[in-house]
């Protein structure tokens, strides 16, 4: 019996199992350790590339706001950063780059959220397979040219019900609506994906009881599913709010605080690709303005981001 308990791992006195053997390898893997490796310098060279961004935008926004006042930015609305005299109201730009995000999220939002319901809950397998990649290639098209589709082919259809656009060669709305173009098929897709993860025990439970599948797809699905459509949300409007060459295109660069469909504005993306043109003089005002810009667009993106966080870790479903 003593060689038995021995065998099978166990102390004569106690009976009690003894602790198991490792179960790495005794020999090293160098290439395991090589892939660690790759993967660490990965995650370095990120951290790295954002801190490196930080510092470039930081150092001439802090000789920025050394010569204009943070009252002078952040709340007066004349902007005019190349005139003489300058002007540096920001509060015009921000209204710009708000009313074209605003448009393109009206747009993108309830539709790329119906999509995702017909992708998830009614779409057959071949239906899928076929609609589905058509979307995601939408995502890939080049913004310049949905900028060029938008001046060329979206304004004169929208004329005809807008008699408004007739009278200015930019819109913010016309711009909004190809951003929204552009960031539907984020929306879609990441929505479509957290609702099939939904466990499918939920949807038989509510067709059990009688639901009809609208009332699944809208009452059991999608509050279920609502932490990762809320990050497809927040990260369609970060992605909406830092678009530049459609707002370049469509939207024009006259900085006004309207919030109209066929006002035309200036969004900060556009004002930082019509200015950072190297035409201007390294350690200027107005070279310190376009870092200044960048900044606040960082924050306003990093602050979208942080909230994004709170709202998924607040209503995220965890299933076994």
């Amino acid at each position: 019996m003593e060689a038995s308990d021995a065998t099978i791992g166990y102390s004569g006195n106690s009976g009690a199992a003894s602790p198991p053997r490792s179960l790495e390898a005794s020999s090293p893997r160098y290439g395991e350790k090589i892939i660690k490796a790759l993967l660490a310098a990965c995650a370095i060279v990120s951290v790295l590339t954002t801190t490196g961004i930080v510092i470039s935008l930081l150092l001439p926004t802090i000789s920025f706001f050394g010569e204009v006042s943070l009252t002078d930015f952040f709340f007066h609305s004349d902007w005019a950063p190349t005139f003489s005299p300058a002007t540096f109201g920001v509060l015009s730009i921000v209204i710009g780059t708000l009313s074209t995000t605003l448009w393109g999220m009206l747009f993108a939002v309830p539709i790329g959220l119906m999509i995702a319901i017909w992708l998830s809950e009614y779409a057959s397998p071949r239906g899928r397979k076929i609609v589905k990649p058509v979307i995601e290639v939408l995502a890939g098209i080049p913004t310049v040219a949905i900028g060029l589709f938008a001046i060329t082919a979206l304004k004169p259809f929208l004329e005809n019900f807008i008699p408004a656009l007739e009278s200015t060669p930019f819109a913010a709305g016309v711009a909004g609506i190809a951003i929204g173009l552009m960031i539907t098929p984020i929306i879609a897709s990441i929505s479509d994906d957290a609702m099939r993860s939904v466990p499918g025990g939920l949807r038989e439970a509510a067709y059990g009881l009688g639901a009809t599948r609208m009332k699944v797809a809208t009452r059991v699905v999608f509050p279920a599913a609502i932490s990762g459509i809320v990050a497809s949300i927040v990260l369609a409007g970060s992605r909406a709010i830092g678009e530049t060459m459609i707002v370049l295109l469509a939207a024009g660069s006259q900085a006004t605080t309207s919030f109209a469909f066929a006002s035309p504005v200036q969004t900060m993306t556009a004002f930082i690709g019509t200015t950072a043109t190297g035409d201007i003089g390294t350690g200027t005002i107005t070279y310190d303005t376009i870092f200044a810009v960048g900044s606040l667009l960082f924050v306003m993106t990093l602050a979208m981001n942080v909230v994004a966080i709170r709202l998924v870790r607040r209503f995220r479903e965890v299933y076994e």
